[in-house]
């Protein structure tokens, strides 16, 4: 009988020991094996062999020996995720193992051939320099305007690692902009490219482990960051595009931010990590230069630079004498849109709201819709024809007369995705109209129907911030901002950057060799700096005004973040607890500023009240230590992307 100690792939599982387990017969350290614990049967990893315990110990009940062990290199990442991101063991060991395992016949295993084979256009002389500048090991910043060729630099430096027989991991900050990039590494890499993400079937998504696990050849996965976690053996290459975006930040325990654990990973293997963004993140550019990291710049189109011009209009919102068909949409815009159109150039117009209407009220008494259970207002949609929270998730009836003075002074006010889709169609009638946001249905997202959009086959692109990331569409004429500073007033320290960014990168779908392209910006606040900044695509400009701001009131890059939330079914609960725990982490001699407590910025959701504290330290250490002294029943979120 031999003995070893596992880790059990069960989110449950909060202890950060292994559990000790007896197999009649050896068993290596990685393998998978399914144990008891407690009532239920968890698969767990193997971690160590050890003597016959003191105790009594319950036996393995069977081991996945027809897979590969869990590779070395990615025990050492599990470690340090679990250390890095506290939270429950299991939850870290759930990013490592698949949900479910069965035995696949050998063909079916390996049906993919390893192919390969392309033609890839000249370089430019800044994409050779910043080749020439990453070595075989290392970290860099890519720092390259929109349309500048970072996937063309991807491309070849993954050609380098598949030559010195190491696999490439290319991460997304969505599943919607996989299909472009796998579309790009397909033509060049064929089969060795394989794409992982959580829309996959629960069979496609295991056969893409079991190939990552069992293949002799290297590979270039794509996917979201969750790819993180995929099973290599040997990586030379990791890749963060779309660096600034909010999405890599997991928001379940573990709460990891995918470009940390990236950097852990390419470190882990020695390989290549590269950062791109046209946008990058004010935390990354500031640790990169102060930590010399090489910060690489493309500011040059990529293709023909006659083809580079782009017009950018500014339209005052406040001065009705722009618009007139509707108070949206601005006489400029509506012109430019026909001019497009009749170009046989394709429309992307964006507006960073969902929905028909943002408030559904009563003019004669002041009757507001709202959620029961949230207390927020309900969002109507229009083509469904009914009023839904965009946190909960519950939906009611539209109402047509007021429930409390029984008047039918129903009024619909705001814009949303849904009601802009309706007026261009009116307008329109010709185009072809689509609208993509987190409302559509699984056959109706961007992902789904990227090639047909590529192709041009859609005429007018309406959508949230999903349709201005990354994308190149080379029918693309004109982009229209509806409300350019939609995002601009969270009560957040990150709603300028991200106001910037979400306006720099909508902008940048067009010009981008393909044609000349026009913009039209909407906004109420044409002369704030943030939009000035996008609008001139001023970089330095934004940074180093961003970066005032967040010294002077002490945000990251200069410090760390904790968030602290409580929850209780009565506020004045809630406000007691908070208040009682502010007063006491003092007590303990940490070195940390203590914000609040102040309710969270939907103060409530699903029927339960939400009260927050912000901890602030400059020692990471410091915050984690507090986590230790947080009362049951509250969550927290280390290093958050915002406060909201």
């Amino acid at each position: 009988m031999s003995y070893f100690e596992v880790l059990p792939r069960d989110p449950g599982y909060r202890p950060d020991r292994p559990l000790a387990y007896s197999y009649a017969s050896e068993v290596v350290v990685g393998r998978i094996v399914l144990v008891p614990l407690k009532n239920k049967r968890v698969m767990a990893i193997v971690v160590k062999k050890i003597s016959k315990p003191a105790f009594r110990v319950k036996k393995i009940i069977e081991v996945y020996d027809f897979l590969p062990p869990i590779p070395e290199n990615s025990l050492k990442l599990m470690k340090w995720l679990h250390i890095y991101y506290p939270g429950p063991m299991g939850s870290a060991v759930q990013q490592f193992v698949p949900k479910n395992i069965v035995q696949l016949p050998d063909l079916e295993r390996q049906k993919i051939k390893e192919v390969g084979g392309g033609t890839l256009p000249a370089m430019t002389p800044e994409q050779r320099k910043v080749l020439k500048s990453i070595s075989v090991s290392g970290s860099y910043l890519l720092h390259g305007s929109t349309g500048s060729g970072k996937t063309r630099v991807y491309i070849e430096l993954a050609q380098r690692s598949l030559k010195n027989n190491k696999s490439v991991l290319v991460l997304t900050p969505e599943i919607s902009l996989t299909s472009q990039l796998a579309s790009d590494f397909k033509k060049n890499f064929g089969d060795r490219v394989l794409v992982v993400h959580s829309m996959l079937s629960p069979k496609e998504h295991y056969m893409g482990w079991v190939r990552i696990i069992t293949s002799e050849q290297p590979l270039v996965v794509i996917g979201p960051r969750s790819a993180l976690f995929s099973p290599f053996k040997r990586l030379g290459l990791v890749i963060v595009d779309e660096a600034h975006e909010d999405a890599y930040k997991q928001e379940q325990s573990p709460q990891y931010h995918a470009v940390r654990v990236a950097s852990t990973l390419a470190n882990i293997h020695g390989a290549v990590f590269l950062i791109g963004s046209a946008t990058p993140s004010v935390v990354d550019y500031f640790l990169a230069d102060n930590k010399n990291i090489p910060i690489l710049k493309m500011q040059k189109m990529a293709i023909d630079q006659k083809q580079a011009d782009v017009n950018v209009s500014v339209i005052d919102l406040t001065d009705h004498s722009q618009t007139g068909r509707h108070p949206y949409l601005s006489n400029m815009l509506l012109k430019e849109i026909e001019d497009t159109l009749t170009a046989k150039e394709q429309v992307l117009l964006f507006l960073n709201r969902r929905g028909t209407a943002r408030v559904v009220f009563c003019e004669n008494c002041g009757w507001k819709s709202v959620c029961p259970r949230c207390d927020l207002p309900l969002i109507y949609h229009g083509d469904d024809h009914i009023m839904q929270c965009h946190t909960c998730g519950f939906t009611e009836s539209v109402v047509t007369t007021c429930p409390v003075c029984h008047q039918d002074k129903i009024v619909f006010k705001g814009i949303g995705t849904k009601a802009i889709t309706e007026v261009i169609k009116k307008l329109y009638p010709q185009a072809n109209v689509a609208r993509f946001d987190a409302d559509n249905k699984k056959a109706e997202r961007f992902e789904q129907r990227y090639e047909s959009i590529k192709a041009g086959q859609i005429d007018i692109l309406i959508g949230t911030q999903t349709i201005t990331k990354g994308l190149d569409l080379p029918k693309l004429g004109l982009v229209g901002i509806i409300v350019a500073e939609s995002s601009l007033y969270f009560p957040d320290f990150s709603a300028g950057e991200r106001t910037y960014q979400l306006l720099t990168q909508a902008i940048g779908r067009v010009g981008r060799g393909h044609r000349r392209g026009r913009v039209v910006i909407q906004t109420f606040e044409p002369v704030n700096p943030v939009i000035q900044a996008a609008v001139k695509r001023d970089w330095p400009a934004f940074y180093k005004n961003e970066l005032e701001e967040r010294k002077k009131f002490t945000f990251p890059p200069f410090c760390y973040l904790l968030k602290l939330t409580c929850k209780r079914a009565h506020r004045e609960s809630v406000i007691d607890a908070t208040k009682k725990f502010s007063e006491t982490i003092t007590t303990h001699g940490l070195k940390i500023q203590v914000l609040g407590p102040a309710p969270a910025f939907y103060e409530k959701i699903r029927g339960k009240y939400q009260w927050q504290v912000i901890l602030k330290s400059k020692d990471r250490a410091e915050l984690i230590k507090a986590i230790e002294y947080l009362p049951a029943g509250w969550s927290f979120n280390i290093d958050p992307v915002n406060l909201l």
